[in-house]
């Protein structure tokens, strides 16, 4: 933290690593990853701070009394006119290059790499930023080979100097740290909690199955446990009616009432969710996804999938296949 840093990213950087392992669980139900991120606020003084635009922020840690950390992220800084970084955070500097020379991870989103450049550890090292600091990289830092085109860029020994482009950059460099130390299936999650990524399409792509609502049948409760374990069979909805003993006229009134849902927008709901995992995490061919969660019609599937996902199957894999993963090859050391 630094008088200079911009609240917008920092408070949402705060927020979307708080939220691993807790916030999906929550609002669907489905268990997420074990891991936790610990954040902290390290800046030069205890206590009560104000960042850019006179936003207060707590510290919990100071640059001359830290633990060491995993990852440290240096948010992005306003750019005031006359901004002279060299030589104007010697402590920052300086701690950077302890946590770095400890094990740690030193990245940098937006114009927050003007720190890291000053450190010294971007010398001689890609690195990007916002376009708009450019010529001051240019001016005061020669040594850096700056990418500004680039979103994400890795560097140094074992690549364990990220440096991110714009002010939104924060986002790839997040949800890339979630995956390195939570796996890409948490990152996927947290991006669909947040809508990180193309909003073009609106909400569906994001959404997932909530929470199912607590009820009190028992019959209903038995064959909703039959669906989650049989949903790809041919004619589910004949069959669970069957399974419930009940007439199909009850079942399916009982069925929506318990659920808010029909049987068969249940039993889809349910195919779509599992064809959605299929396609962020398998090669599984689209038409091979379809017959796995149970349409052997590869039209009636992909109808389906965009009507209640906004987007076609294809697309949807565009969307999340990339997620977390790095745009060349993991900073892991061997043996690390």
């Amino acid at each position: 933290m630094l008088p200079e840093t911009a609240p917008a990213g920092l408070y949402s950087m705060l927020e979307v690593f708080s939220s691993v392992g807790t916030v999906w669980e929550e609002l669907t139900g489905e268990p997420s990853s074990e891991l936790r991120i610990n954040v902290d606020f390290v800046s030069g003084h205890e206590g009560l701070q104000h960042c850019g635009l006179g936003v207060p922020f707590e510290t919990q840690a100071t640059f001359t009394n830290s633990p060491q950390y995993d990852f440290v992220i240096v948010p992005d800084v306003h750019l005031t006119a006359g901004l002279q970084p060299e030589g104007q955070w010697p402590a920052a500097a300086e701690w950077i290059r302890q946590q770095y020379a400890g094990g740690a991870i030193a990245a940098s989103a937006c114009t927050g790499a003007l720190l890291l450049a000053e450190s010294g550890l971007l010398d001689d090292l890609e690195a990007t930023t916002h376009w708009g600091a450019v010529p001051i990289f240019n001016r005061q830092f020669p040594k850096v080979r700056l990418c500004p085109r680039k979103i994400l860029v890795m560097a140094g020994a074992g690549q364990r100097i990220i440096t991110a482009g714009g002010a939104s950059s924060w986002v790839e460099l997040a949800l890339y740290l979630i995956a390195f130390y939570c796996g890409r299936e948490e990152a996927v999650r947290i991006s669909k909690i947040f809508l990180l990524g193309d909003l073009s399409e609106g909400q569906l792509p994001f959404a997932a199955l909530t929470r199912p609502q607590a009820h009190n049948d028992a019959i209903i409760d038995k064959c909703q446990l039959w669906i989650a374990e049989h949903y790809e069979l041919a004619n589910p909805v004949e069959r669970v009616t069957e399974y419930s003993g009940l007439n199909p006229r009850t079942f399916k009134r009982r069925f929506s009432a318990a659920t808010g849902n029909t049987p068969i927008e249940y039993i889809q709901s349910l195919r779509i969710e599992e064809s959605k995992y299929l396609l962020e995490t398998s090669g599984l061919a689209v038409d091979e996804v379809g017959m796995e969660v149970g349409y052997e019609d590869p039209a009636s599937f992909r109808r389906l999938f965009k009507r209640l996902t906004g987007v076609t199957p294809s697309r949807y894999r565009r969307r999340y296949q990339n997620i977390g993963r790095p745009p060349a090859v993991p900073f892991r050391e061997s043996g690390k």
